[in-house]
């Protein structure tokens, strides 16, 4: 079934539009009937694309970058649009009353049911992302300087990893392919500067403007057909270097608008009228508005919340709670030129601003004292708040301050709407869970030393959802459960101060860590907002910032936190980091992937390899010892209030069916 409203428009609208009109126009492209969802029973997506308007003499807006540079209509807004995806039971009787808001990671997904009776709403925010189906986007104006030229700053592009035969490369920013840097001013290389690097740490080597193009060179030699959006080197690249090109850049988007159009959507389903001109499918039915985030979408519901933009244009509150996962830092998103898809690469910002839930000096970087709440705060729009993340976001993006500040001495208390928990020896995201005996001999796929931690994060987070809707209807919810230094839970990221077994033919995390640098990108930019214009690229390294990481058992594995089943009744050590197993990197942290070494089945088996740590035969003695030891965890955890009765059920009988010591 499909419908479809066209944009009506927005002179016709003047009269109707209110001072802090934020939602304008709603496009209805398709409606269809999804699955079944227990007794909520069939739900209906409805996907379409929407306008908003800003006025940039609101203070509310008054924090995006270059917002005063863009274009204007005719009532002196700044108009942008969006894509969205909304999925409600399509009998809304049973609707729970909960708008669960799934920010989109580099603009993925759609909404979908649930069984809790939940409206889901998915949209666009990342305006640097090219329209494709399935995907959510943005599209915002580009700056311009008022006598009409173009806005000009610097820009860095790194580029690892490629090809041993690649003669040019696209200009891009962020990991998965990244998305199209902006063109050069000029496409002359003696006002640029390309240098190479053989190790993050290594010095630079710069490469002579004769010696690069702005160029495809895949069909014609260097210096090549003249092109900027690609770059190629004489002589080809270097697999085994990084190359890091700065260069003039023009016309920035307006990206920072992506924060109001998360706002102005939330609060549009959660409290607009269904009219002709917006139509609302799920208007009078959203009684509180949950914002979840995984990984660079829960950066971008911190950053969010920092910057204010819970606070809705007519003044009150968006998100009731807000759920950020797997988020260490801020998704740099509103500055001139900002890349919002990387992920704490050498150079890159995201943890320049505050990163704690309460006040802290931040004397380490002169920033002062601030926190994440302070604007909210200020407005009374703060939400309850639940952080959950894994091991891999200690070793490979920059979390320990978020608990101890900037100079590591001492912990950060949580603010009275926070709950912190912390899912111990898991990787980025979870590994995918069950009781599979993973052969140590067999060979390990992908970019890393060690096969994939199947440690899982799901069941828990399945449980906490329920905990933190209840938490907002007035349920207080289980106390937080993280990692201290007052416990002597954290500790310096290496073998010897974390107690890491010495597993023979085997890597220690050693070196492992991605090491917290303290940037200064000049004047210009200001660090706790992580907002304005870079003008010192790249960036000059201020200072190393101390880092703790999870103390082990002897098994390897941590020692505090939500255990899942799995690490309450282990097949080996869970690991929050890996190794790059190839490439520019190699021998250091492989991102933030994290590791797994399986035990020995038995002792003789164990003690030929000379591992420290028991076998699963001396741990749980059979099959049936292993059964009880994953009944009992998971009974512990449900008493706990972080595993459901349904998942508990679930993953005895995986460890029924498991040959485990079969």
């Amino acid at each position: 079934m499909r419908a479809r409203l066209i944009f009506p428009s927005l002179l016709a609208l003047a009269s109707a539009t209110s001072a802090h009109a934020a939602v304008v126009g709603v496009e209805i492209t398709s409606r269809e009937t999804i699955g079944s969802f227990g007794a909520i029973g069939a739900y209906e997506r409805i996907s379409g694309r929407f306008k908003g308007e800003l006025d940039p003499n609101d203070p509310k807006n008054a924090i995006i970058t270059d917002l005063k540079l863009a274009p204007r209509n005719a009532r002196g807004r700044v108009e942008y649009s969006a894509t969205f995806s909304l999925a409600k039971p399509l009998d809304m009787s049973k609707a729970s009353g909960f708008l669960f808001y799934q920010t989109p990671n580099r603009g993925g997904g759609t909404a979908d049911g649930d069984a809790d009776g939940r409206i889901t709403l998915i949209s666009g925010w990342q305006g640097d992302i090219p329209p494709a189906p399935n995907m959510q986007t943005a599209t915002v104006p580009t700056a311009r300087n008022p006598d009409g030229s173009p806005v000009t700053g610097s820009v860095l592009v790194r580029i690892v990893d490629l090809p041993a035969a690649a003669k040019s490369v696209k200009l891009t920013g962020g990991i998965n392919g990244g998305v199209p840097r902006p063109l050069p001013l000029s496409l002359d290389t003696t006002k640029a500067k390309l240098v190479t690097r053989t190790s993050d740490t290594a010095a630079p080597v710069a490469v002579p403007s004769s010696d690069f193009a702005f160029a495809d060179c895949s069909q014609t030699a260097f210096p090549g057909t003249p092109d900027g959006t690609q770059l190629c080197v004489k002589g080809g690249f270097d697999p085994k270097l990084a190359y890091e090109l700065v260069y003039t850049a023009k016309d920035p988007l307006v990206l920072g608008i992506g924060f109001a159009a998360t706002r102005d959507i939330t609060a549009f389903f959660k409290r607009g009228e269904d009219t002709p001109a917006t139509p609302n499918p799920v208007a009078g039915q959203v009684k509180w508005a949950i914002g979840v985030g995984v990984s660079q979408a829960g950066n971008y519901m911190r950053s969010l919340l920092h910057l204010g933009f819970n606070q809705a244009e007519d003044g009150g509150i968006v998100f009731d709670g807000l759920n950020p996962q797997i988020a260490a830092r801020h998704t740099p998103l509103n500055f001139r030129f900002a890349v919002p898809g990387g992920a704490a690469t050498l150079f890159e910002p995201g943890s320049e601003g505050p990163l704690w839930w309460s006040r802290y000096n931040d004397r380490t970087r002169g920033n002062g004292t601030t926190s994440l709440l302070d604007r909210c705060n200020a407005t009374d729009t703060c939400p309850k708040i639940f952080e959950t993340f894994t091991s891999a976001e200690f070793w490979g993006l920059r979390m320990s301050p978020d608990l101890i500040g900037t100079d590591a001495k001492a912990d950060i208390p949580l603010a009275a709407n926070v709950r912190r928990y912390y899912f111990p020896s898991t990787t980025h995201g979870g590994g995918g869970g069950g009781f599979a005996i993973v052969d140590p001999a067999a060979p390990v796929r992908g970019a890393c030393v060690l096969p994939g931690n199947p440690n899982p994060t799901r069941e828990q987070l399945r449980a906490l959802t329920l905990a933190l809707q209840r938490w907002v209807l007035g349920a207080e919810p289980p106390a937080s459960v993280y990692p201290t230094l007052a416990k002597g839970d954290l500790v310096e990221a290496t073998a010897k101060a974390t107690g890491f077994p010495t597993i023979p033919g085997k890597p220690s995390p050693d070196g492992k860590l991605n090491v917290f640098l303290a940037y200064d990108f000049g004047p210009g930019f200001n660090r706790n907002t992580l907002s304005g214009v870079m003008t010192r690229l790249p960036p000059t390294v201020a200072r190393n910032v101390p880092s703790r990481v999870p103390r082990v058992d002897a098994d390897g594995n941590e020692t505090s936190g939500v255990k899942s089943v799995q690490a309450r009744a282990p097949l080996g050590s869970y690991l929050g980091w890996n190794v790059q197993a190839a490439g520019y990197a190699a021998g250091e942290g492989c991102g933030f992937q994290g590791g797994y070494i399986p035990f020995a089945t038995t002792r003789a088996e164990r003690e030929a390899k000379g591992d420290p740590r028991p076998s699963l035969q001396e741990r749980y003695g059979d099959h049936a010892g292993f059964v009880a030891a994953v009944r009992k965890a998971a009974g512990d955890m449900v008493a706990e209030g972080f595993l459901l009765r349904a998942d508990a059920e679930a993953v005895i009988k995986q460890a029924e069916d498991s040959t485990v010591l079969r």
